[in-house]
């Protein structure tokens, strides 16, 4: 394959994904809008049932259009969060779309990719058969296994939609190239990427005596990450704000704890359709009994006989991110019972997201002394993905390192922007 072959850097992330082309001259790299103007597109499939012909192979939709479908009520089945799924026995499961048709999990992915592919073809004009892929420092913490199994698998997928040739490349790193095209002297960036799924740390040399080499394994001083991020804190708010209110933590008349399981699969994105399924409703309805106050049990069935999980999770998503912005934010739950809401502020909000937050806080605090650096010693902070808009989470991270400049770059097209860098100096030398 020569050197003057297409290729394309792709940031797959668990709520939203970008793309990378080499910019006009190949002198540098560009965005690809995706949907109108937007550069990001979230990571959304909505596979929508033809009312007319119920049995046909449903139509398939992405990103903001996804979400509108869902939102509108169209019939059919949204997935969100695919990313998850890598590394996990989900991935080559099935998973029912309508239409009598059920679809490999890892096909979801595949064809969220192959859509994002296609787009980058009509942007560039030519078919794209090399690809930069972005992946998480840990797809799946503490397994090594199950963790080599997610880049496979992801891997796997890109190639079935066309690439011929697949790199990987860490998605803090590719941030650290990113903050390395305004560095003026070297230094030891501690890169913070905190999206959806994972909250990643890369201890990081740059400068620019440095940003011309393609080889940086020497600069790369310590990689760690774990898997919380942006959609458990989604999950601590809805466990915490909106599901007792359906009986989460609630009692049974004999003052046993209600069982959890079906809240915690209402909370997580990849798993909510399973308490859809006609012998888990029965099940759950038959547990009326299992409820001391009859308006849990009430308002469960409810959410579940109106499929209204990921609507919940949306609300739980959106208010997280009033809180972040403006202090508190209100959870209109009337879609389950008029006049249902419930307030959340930022107290209440930190307090659900405790453990969460100290787990992050912990992994860049070992991430640095991996390294065998000290904390002071770290020059700069970058922060970037889509949860460093949550400000309490940066400012204790930066007081874990109070001599670290911090800055914050795009929190959505940073990543992709650097994998686009990386990808640009990797094919030149092809």
């Amino acid at each position: 394959m020569t050197a003057s072959a297409p290729w394309c850097a792709i940031d797959f992330g668990t709520s939203n994904s970008a793309i990378a082309l080499p910019a006009d001259g190949e002198a540098g790299v560009r965005l690809v809008p995706l949907e109108g103007e937007h550069v990001t597109m979230p990571t959304a499939v909505f596979y929508a049932a033809d009312e007319e012909r119920p049995h046909a192979a449903p139509r398939q939709l992405y990103g903001r259009a996804a979400l509108a479908a869902y939102v509108d009520g169209l019939d059919g089945r949204l997935m969100r969060s695919m990313k998850s799924i890598l590394g996990s026995p989900l991935a080559e499961q099935h998973t029912d779309v309508g239409g009598g048709r059920a679809v490999r999990f890892l096909d979801v992915v595949a064809g969220y990719l192959r859509h994002l592919k296609a787009v980058a073809e009509a942007q560039a004009g030519r078919p794209l058969q090399r690809v930069v892929l972005g992946r998480p420092v840990f797809f799946v913490d503490d397994d090594p296994a199950a963790d080599h199994a997610a880049q496979q698998a992801l891997e796997r997928a890109a190639r079935e939609v066309g690439f011929g040739e697949v790199h990987f490349q860490y998605e803090p790193i590719a941030a650290a190239l990113d903050f390395e095209r305004g560095a003026t002297t070297e230094q030891r960036v501690l890169v913070a990427d905190i999206g959806g799924g994972t909250s990643d740390f890369s201890l990081v040399r740059v400068g620019p005596g440095r940003r011309d080499r393609l080889e940086r394994q020497d600069d790369i001083l310590a990689n760690h990450g774990v898997h919380t991020a942006g959609t458990d804190f989604d999950r601590r708010v809805a466990l915490e704000g909106v599901y007792p209110l359906l009986g989460h933590r609630g009692r049974s008349p004999e003052g046993r704890e209600v069982p959890s399981r079906v809240y915690f699969d209402l909370s997580t994105w990849h798993r909510i359709n399973t308490v859809y399924a006609p012998q888990r409703l029965a099940e759950l309805r038959r547990m009326r009994d299992f409820y001391a106050e009859p308006a849990h049990h009430r308002r469960l069935m409810a959410v579940l006989d109106e499929r209204l999980g990921h609507a919940l999770l949306g609300r739980a998503e959106a208010a997280k991110i009033a809180v972040a912005e403006h202090g508190r934010a209100d959870i209109d739950l009337s879609l389950i019972e008029p006049g249902l809401h419930v307030a959340l502020d930022e107290p209440r909000l930190l307090q659900a997201l405790a453990a969460d937050l100290d787990r992050i806080v912990a992994a860049a605090r070992t991430t640095v002394q991996d390294a065998g650096v000290a904390p002071d010693a770290v020059d700069a902070l970058y922060f970037t993905g889509g949860s460093t808009g949550l400000g309490p989470l940066t400012q204790r991270l930066a007081a874990a390192f109070p001599r670290a400049v911090a800055r914050h770059g795009d929190r959505f097209a940073s990543v992709s922007q650097g994998l686009g860098e990386h990808a640009r100096r990797l094919f030149a030398t092809a």
